[in-house]
């Protein structure tokens, strides 16, 4: 019987797993390229580490690719972040959409470039129906932003306060019907949130890897979804065997109280 539970803990996969795309710079400058290079790099290694995610049985990955703060980078590297992200859906939307992958975006696309704009809702278009795996591009992305919109559609539409809890301000967020990630993966070594998920990511595992992002790949993504399957998730609770324990001992005697 152990043998058998050990053999399902080490075969469960999360079913949402979101990544914090990092190391593009870092990565360039080892390389002798300018920081644009090092992103487009990292854009060739979109496919491969979403067909590994599928091949593993992951349904969701969201995939940070820009937040609201990169807005103070300069100039020239947002304006050539924008214009690769076209290119990468000129590029590889079609492809994914051939393997099964649904698109979808998270995130501010008012105040985008026009033709950008279309160009994302296009792709969201091809893929809607597609259900092998969904990917979802957390792109002019803030976990505060979103919080704060939430909060601005509740009151424009006038919610009672007595009806706001955590199911009802759930459907404000901008992706209500995703789960929350079960995993969050940050590669190049860093160990914060970076505004990523603030409301979603509660109760998230988290594993960072020094891999800079251009270069992870299966053996990275292997050792997360390893040392995920030997977490216990409690979600404010006890563990199995720790209500095992608890269960056994009884429940312990109420002191008494001095008047």
């Amino acid at each position: 019987m152990a043998e058998e539970n050990t053999k399902q803990e080490s075969t469960r996969i999360p079913r949402h797993v979101a990544i914090i795309m990092d190391g593009n710079g870092r990565w360039a400058k080892e390389h002798g390229l300018p920081r644009l290079g090092g992103h487009r790099v990292g854009t060739e290694n979109l496919r491969p580490v979403i067909e590994i995610m599928a091949e593993h049985g992951v349904e969701y990955l969201t995939l940070y690719a820009f937040s609201t703060e990169n807005w103070s980078r300069p100039l020239s590297e947002v304006k050539g972040l924008f214009r690769i992200l076209g290119q990468v859906i000129d590029r590889q939307s079609r492809a994914m959409h051939e393997k099964g992958v649904r698109i979808c975006h998270l995130g501010i696309l008012e105040g985008l470039d026009a033709k950008l704009q279309g160009k994302v809702k296009q792709a969201l278009e091809l893929t809607k129906n597609n259900k092998r795996i969904t990917v979802c591009i957390a792109f002019n992305y803030g976990g505060r932003a979103e919080i704060l919109d939430a909060v601005r559609r509740i009151v424009k539409e006038g919610v009672p306060s007595g009806s706001i809890n955590e199911e009802a301000f759930r459907r404000y967020l901008y992706s209500p019907d995703m789960p929350d990630p079960d995993l969050i993966i940050r590669t190049g070594g860093e160990m914060r949130i970076s505004n990523f998920l603030l409301w979603q990511s509660a109760y998230s595992e988290y594993f960072s890897v020094p891999t800079y992002w251009p270069d992870f790949g299966r053996e990275d993504i292997e050792k997360a979804l390893a040392a995920f399957s030997q977490r216990q998730r409690r979600f404010g609770g006890l563990g199995p065997e720790e209500t095992r324990r608890k269960d056994a001992a009884g429940h312990p005697a109420k002191r008494a109280v001095s008047p």
